[in-house]
């Protein structure tokens, strides 16, 4: 009998997602998945609305930082960018699996790192195919500048890393952080971007995670969307163990903060463990519960599967949400009464905000140590990696990273074959062998002696 968790044989042997061979949509396989794992309910996304929660596509493993519980590899500093056109192969596969209006995450190391010409052009690349990007980054690089010419390129969202993990000079607390998070805010504001804000939890920062969502919530005109990462055991990060830190500690963290019961629970991607998600309206700085009654939001969310929302067509959202209430008149009464009872009773709010409603979602995502990778949250993962052979669990996927990394990359240049190696970074005309690197204090963050691997 299989165990909960994954051996490192079957880590191994774990292989991506090969691409949908007629045998139902890639909603209809996501569903199997979910059934398969468990995870089919009222309040699963995956199956019904979608086919995957997001990709994360690695353009770099290089980054300005060195957080405690970074998931990247030892050898990740010391290889050099993938070519662009294999950044644009992956692409198409992510297409190839999922379609038009799949969720990708510019991501590395950090991915401004990259060539600011080659950036530009991946998420040109990106929308080009009627995808959504995100760019996912510690922010140090991330200007001003760049970030009009990223919009221009057809950017949606750009996700900001900032907390205590990653030892930034001169800050001791997420409070003092603050300022970093506001400087931030301010190079997006007045874009057409969606500002997430990415915090890795951790036992030296639970206590202030309250403070934390206060935060977001009162910059929550340009703020969107808050994730909270329980750290994980993986990666070269230095940090192990969680001591008694689990999500429920966050989700009670953020409710106390936002001095509502926030509910996680109404509806969600992927394995119960490993997502919650919850949504806010804001009125005279007061936050209201969404999903305060998660049997209504589970209706529509079975009545609307057939409609399809482009989240980056704002007519087009209001005029699909017009169609599917036009089309569900019980959901509409629903829909109005519940909204004509809590403009009554938040009247006073709704009269010093001037009718105003902000809106900001909750997310709080719990990564699996590489030492206890449960078999069924695997099967059932709604945010993969594309890896140069296809989608793959990020948790599987940070277990074994050098599988994907130290490979070489077969091009086309001038009609001929040839091979991209990372470790040089050079073109090899033959599939180069064993592919080795030598760690220093350098490359390796100046926790290894010289290696190889």
């Amino acid at each position: 009998m299989a165990t909960r968790f994954l051996n490192k044989a079957e880590i191994g042997a774990w292989q991506p997602y090969a691409l949908p061979d007629g045998g139902g949509t890639a909603i209809e396989q996501a569903r199997q998945r979910m059934q398969k794992a468990g995870q089919w309910a009222p309040w699963q996304m995956i199956g019904r609305r979608m086919a995957v929660g997001c990709v994360a596509l690695e353009i770099t493993q290089r980054c300005n930082l060195d957080c405690s519980y970074c998931y990247l590899s030892e050898s990740s500093e010391a290889l050099k960018d993938i070519p662009i056109e294999e950044v644009f192969r992956r692409i198409d596969l992510i297409h190839a699996h999922y379609g038009a209006g799949t969720d990708i995450q510019v991501t590395g190391g950090d991915p401004t790192l990259r060539r600011g010409d080659e950036l530009i052009a991946i998420v040109h690349y990106i929308k080009s195919k009627g995808m959504r990007s995100s760019l996912f980054t510690n922010g140090i690089k991330a200007s001003r500048s760049l970030l009009i010419e990223l919009c221009g390129a057809g950017l949606e969202d750009v996700a900001f890393h900032v907390d205590l993990t990653q030892a930034r000079d001169g800050y001791a607390s997420e409070r003092e952080l603050n300022a970093i998070r506001e400087e931030y805010i301010e190079r997006a504001r007045g874009l057409p971007l969606a500002v997430i804000f990415n915090t890795t939890v951790f036992p030296g920062n639970l206590r202030e995670i309250s403070d934390l969502a206060r935060f977001f919530v009162r910059h929550a005109d340009i703020v969107r969307f808050a994730s909270f990462q329980v750290g994980a055991d993986t990666g070269r990060g230095v940090e192990r163990g969680r001591a008694a830190l689990d999500t429920e500690a966050v989700k009670n963290a953020i409710r106390e903060g936002v001095g509502t019961h926030l509910n996680f629970d109404a509806a969600s991607a992927g394995h119960a463990d490993c997502n919650g998600y919850a949504y806010g309206l804001i009125v005279n700085g007061r936050v209201h519960d969404l999903f305060g009654d998660p049997g209504f939001v589970r209706q529509i969310l079975a009545a609307s599967a057939p409609f399809r929302i482009d989240r980056a067509d704002k007519r087009g959202v209001w005029w699909t949400a017009a169609r599917f209430l036009a089309t569900h008149p019980r959901i509409l009464l629903g829909v109005a009464a519940r909204a004509a009872r809590f403009v009554w009773n938040e009247r006073r709010d709704f009269v010093v905000a001037r009718g105003k409603v902000g809106k900001i979602s909750f997310f709080v995502h719990n990564f699996m140590d590489t030492s206890q990778l449960d078999r069924q949250r695997c099967e059932a993962c709604s945010f993969m990696v594309m890896t140069p052979e296809g989608p793959l669990s990020m948790c599987v996927h940070n277990a074994k990273r050098d599988d994907y990394l130290l490979v070489p990359t077969q091009l086309k240049r001038a009609g001929k074959l040839m091979y991209f190696n990372p470790a040089t970074g050079l073109l090899e005309d033959g599939i180069p062998g064993k592919i080795a690197i030598q760690l220093n204090r350098k490359n390796a963050r100046g926790r290894t002696k010289e290696a190889h691997i």
